[in-house]
């Protein structure tokens, strides 16, 4: 049962990028035509990646199961940080099922699923990771341990090794 409670190390950044197409699709869906039940997908989605990586997600397995592997486009980033940003969009699509289903709040639901369609936009279009940057910024301030990701301190010699 530990191993199902584990989160990738390194992450296929291809993989990532994907799976964020998908969140910007069900956003899309929710905030234009007022599909609100996928509300509940998304955020089971986002839950299931934090405590397991791809693992119990539907759109991470049909992702690194079905889509990744015929592209045959590996690149490896610390996982850490992603599972960070996993982390944000649980805690912003839970808030917003909260609001939605169990207070009747719209808008306020609305609101946070558009922070969720401009995070995984800028994702998945320009593979800039908001969770990641904030995971950074919280790792120089100290308030996340070196020893979480050693890797994200040294990423200039990872990409020079891999090159």
């Amino acid at each position: 049962m530990r191993s199902l409670f584990t989160f990738p190390n390194p992450v296929n950044e291809v993989s990532a990028r994907l799976v964020a197409g998908g969140v910007v699709l069900m956003t899309v869906l929710t905030l234009a035509l007022g599909w609100h039940w996928l509300l509940i997908p998304l955020a089971y989605g986002f839950v299931a990646r934090v405590l397991t990586g791809p693992t119990l997600s539907p759109l991470g397995q049909l992702v690194t199961r079905g889509i990744t592997p015929r592209l045959h486009v590996n690149k490896p980033v610390p996982g850490p940080p992603k599972r960070f940003s996993q982390g944000i969009g649980a805690t912003l699509t839970v808030s917003a099922v909260i609001l939605y289903f169990g207070l009747g709040e719209t808008a306020a639901a609305s609101g946070l699923v558009a922070m969720v369609l401009v995070a995984a936009t800028l994702e998945s279009v320009f593979a800039y990771c908001v969770g990641c940057k904030l995971f950074a910024l919280l790792m120089r301030a100290g308030v996340i341990p070196e020893t979480v990701c050693e890797e994200c301190n040294d990423i200039w010699s990872r990409g020079a090794a891999a090159a």
